[in-house]
């Protein structure tokens, strides 16, 4: 095998290696159950909701659902609908510390009387601080109802819902000014290797080995 070839495929080896690098962050969900305790207009209730939070990267951020498989609390009255409004707080731990507020849509239908309240999606943005993992565990739940309050607060020390490995927003990945020398990473960024492509990395799968191995051949023409 010529120079030529054996010098792309270290450098082909060497990109793929970066890419599996720059895969998107490891996260682990599980649905995990919430005992809440209600404080409500007309008393207190209690009821158990298995809770699952979920995450999707939105630039330099995270847009974390948290769903309720049940209903909780409930209203000695019919609420019609539009007329309950809920919120929540999702509670930052392990590397990172603090809350994302998450709130939703009122509800779409009316809730019958005396009924478990069934909470939609609620949805918030957390921008990570920290690099880690991170953990995320369901807090207190607020319902807003005909002019009153229903504060739930989770009993039972609840688990992470979601645990996601993210880098600080204050640590995205940038390229320093280091006088336009490239960056070494190990024996396969040699000056040698890097300097037969300009300075500048063209490669793109099998097209851009045969760009290098007829760059080399002419080379060897001359």
């Amino acid at each position: 095998m010529s120079y030529q070839k054996r010098t792309a495929l270290a450098l082909a080896s060497a990109l793929a290696g970066t890419v599996v690098l720059m895969a998107a962050p490891a996260a682990h969900a599980t649905v995990v159950d919430v005992d809440y305790q209600c404080k409500t207009p007309i008393g207190d209730k209690s009821a158990v909701s298995p809770i699952d939070i979920k995450s999707v990267k939105s630039g330099g951020g995270y847009k974390l659902t948290m769903s309720f498989q049940k209903g909780v609390s409930s209203s000695p009255v019919e609420l019609g609908k539009g007329a309950m409004s809920p919120s929540a707080v999702i509670e930052v731990g392990g590397a990172d510390s603090g809350q994302v507020k998450v709130s939703g849509a009122p509800n779409s239908v009316a809730i019958p009387a005396n009924t478990p309240i069934k909470i939609n999606e609620l949805s918030g943005t957390y921008t990570p601080k920290k690099k880690g993992k991170v953990d995320f565990t369901a807090g207190v739940l607020t319902i807003k109802a005909l002019g009153t309050t229903t504060t739930c607060t989770p009993s039972n020390h609840p688990g992470p819902s979601l645990q996601l490995d993210v880098t600080a927003a204050g640590n995205a990945q940038s390229t320093p000014d280091d006088g336009g020398q490239l960056p070494k990473t190990g024996p396969l960024d040699s000056a040698v290797a890097l300097g037969t492509l300009g300075g500048t990395v063209l490669l793109t799968g099998a097209a851009g080995v045969l760009w290098l191995t007829r760059r080399g051949q002419g080379a060897v023409g001359r």
